[in-house]
């Protein structure tokens, strides 16, 4: 894996940043997460790509909250100003 910043997908809305930090804190240290509020989305940022290769094998397609977690490695934001960072 190239980048160290992760897509979460597939979360109730009810989770929060902390919860999700708790979670990928497991697989090694996470440097940012950025819950997107009103969406079933966020991206964790791990503090190297190799930690979140684990993270990203080991939590895709696992169940937290009720739901089967989809996590995959975060596109880097688009040239034609449509910012943020989005999922492959």
């Amino acid at each position: 894996m190239e980048g160290s910043r992760l897509y979460v997908g597939n979360l109730t809305y009810q989770v929060t940043s902390k919860q999700l930090e708790e979670l990928f804190s497991n697989y090694g240290s996470v440097t940012q997460v950025n819950r997107v509020q009103g969406r079933g989305f966020a991206f964790v940022e791990m503090s190297s790509p190799a930690e979140a290769e684990k993270a990203k094998e080991a939590l895709d397609g696992s169940e937290f909250e009720g739901r089967a977690l989809k996590v995959d490695q975060a596109l880097p934001p688009r040239s034609e100003g449509g910012g943020g960072y989005r999922r492959y």
